[in-house]
């Protein structure tokens, strides 16, 4: 079975080696770069085997991208605290939407009246419009972009149909398909990112429920998600130009 990788970075200045990778299950750390060849070098290389590898990458990266600590031990916040960074962020606020349903969503009554009839009645003036609303008009921008499955759940075609309200308090909505999503190799993770210096991690369980929301202000982490960031903003599309297209996609 494959490893499940995460990119943690590269001191590269175009995108190549040398670089760290982190196994999302095991925390094991994948390091690429130029393999140690020559058998003089070799020989030194203390308890090394012909099922080994050596890879040598400078000093910096390992300082910047590698791990800081033995046991990663997460910062966790209720979702009171969470709340209170949609009113607290000074310039900015982005998320990546990456699940295929959530449970916040099917307590909503206008979930059950789109199953029903495929349509919603928008509400323009509940407690998150009334707030972004208020962000953008002191000048701070939110977006998102949201991955969708081909073909797309009920729940994501839930907030397909649901977008125009975001937008109409102000987010910038955007949308990438799953697949154009993995050939980007961007995270499963499901995060907000405020002032590109502090992320929140949301952390689901099975039955899409939030359980709770890390906080992470490392800044080489917080510099890996904003990466993410701006790989998902080149390759999606405004959420009407999605829509659009769905017919023909899914």
């Amino acid at each position: 079975m494959a490893r499940r990788l995460s990119f943690n970075g590269t001191d590269s200045k175009n995108g190549g080696c040398p670089a760290i990778h982190e196994d999302v299950d095991t925390g094991e750390i994948v390091i690429q770069g130029p393999p140690v060849t020559d058998p003089k070098d070799l020989v030194q290389l203390q308890h090394f085997s012909s099922r080994d590898a050596a890879v040598i990458v400078p000093r910096e990266l390992l300082v910047n991208h590698g791990p800081k600590e033995v046991a990663r031990v997460p910062k966790l916040i209720d979702l009171e605290e969470f709340g209170r960074l949609f009113e607290t962020f000074a310039h900015t606020a982005w998320r990546l939407e990456t699940r295929g349903a959530y449970a916040s969503d099917r307590e909503d009554p206008t979930y059950t009246e789109f199953v029903e009839t495929g349509r919603i009645t928008l509400d323009y003036d509940d407690d998150w419009s009334r707030n972004i609303r208020t962000q953008t008009a002191a000048g701070k921008t939110i977006g998102r972009v949201r991955i969708v499955d081909q073909p797309p759940t009920t729940g994501q075609l839930f907030l397909l149909t649901d977008a125009p309200r975001n937008a109409a308090a102000g987010e910038d909505m955007q949308y990438l398909w799953r697949s154009d999503a993995r050939t980007q190799h961007l995270p499963d993770d499901d995060f907000w990112i405020f002032d590109s210096r502090l992320v929140a991690r949301l952390n689901f369980g099975e039955d899409d429920v939030l359980l709770d929301v890390e906080v992470i202000t490392e800044p080489a982490e917080v510099l890996r998600y904003c990466q993410v960031r701006d790989a998902a903003r080149h390759h999606a599309i405004p959420y009407d130009e999605f829509a659009a297209q769905l017919p023909a996609k899914s």
